[in-house]
């Protein structure tokens, strides 16, 4: 059994514009978390591996590194949630950062009650795995029951093809957080099938018309578009 960490909700907060980080740290403050802030990536870094933290938000465009580095250099032995806010809205630089491993994206300007429901989808996530939760999800009228390999919808039984669950699992497993293409990509096919995303968006398009109501208006899996598929926690 993997070691329980408790999740004590401590920010760390790396933003060099002084009044975007003041107006977080006092908002965050203000709504019960613990904030830590910092205005380069070195000093973030540095608060990053002497305390204990449980979510980053960084910006991309610090002084000293650019926070793609920073993403870099926290994957290379932790995997707390790092939300990405910053002023670049180019569809390559979200992907460039999801595929790095943050966990979220929000383009400034972004609203603090945005800011406040991808936290906590972050945490919530973090404390889901941190205590082992059985193997079931569940939004909605859908289920997904991984030790049975078993979808229902409404109390209905949904027969997946392989792959179909392989999608749904992985976006369940990744619930609330933008999934990229090139990661599922990699989940379903491997390195190796490189950028077409031709076959995973016509996978995408026969799972949701299993799933869907509506499929050209998804309830459950949101497309986000050039970026990649989000699995809705509501």
């Amino acid at each position: 059994m993997s070691r329980m960490i408790p999740i004590n909700n401590r920010l760390l907060i790396i933003e060099d514009d002084p009044q975007i980080r003041h107006f977080m740290e006092y908002f965050l403050t203000e709504k019960g978390f613990q904030c830590q802030v910092a205005d380069t990536a070195q000093e973030g870094l540095s608060i990053f591996v002497t305390q204990a933290i449980d979510l980053i938000i960084l910006d991309l465009g610090l002084p000293d590194y650019d926070g793609a580095e920073v993403i870099q250099k926290v994957r290379e032995w932790s995997q707390a949630p790092i939300i990405v806010v910053s002023a670049r809205d180019q569809e390559c630089e979200k992907i460039k950062a999801l595929d790095l491993g943050a966990d979220d994206y929000l383009t400034k300007p972004f609203s603090s009650s945005e800011l406040l429901a991808r936290i906590k989808v972050s945490l919530r996530h973090l404390s889901q795995m941190n205590n082992e939760r059985a193997p079931i999800f569940s939004v909605g009228d859908l289920i997904l029951d991984i030790d049975r390999r078993q979808a229902r919808l409404a109390q209905e039984d949904v027969h997946l093809t392989p792959l179909e669950f392989q999608l749904l699992a992985y976006l369940f497993k990744n619930q609330g957080k933008v999934v990229t293409h090139q990661q599922l990509l990699k989940e379903l096919y491997g390195y190796e099938y490189g950028t077409d995303t031709q076959a995973l968006r016509a996978l995408l398009a026969g799972l949701r018309r299993k799933i869907e109501e509506n499929p050209a208006k998804p309830r459950y899996i949101k497309t986000e578009i050039g970026v990649g598929y989000r699995l809705t926690d509501q």
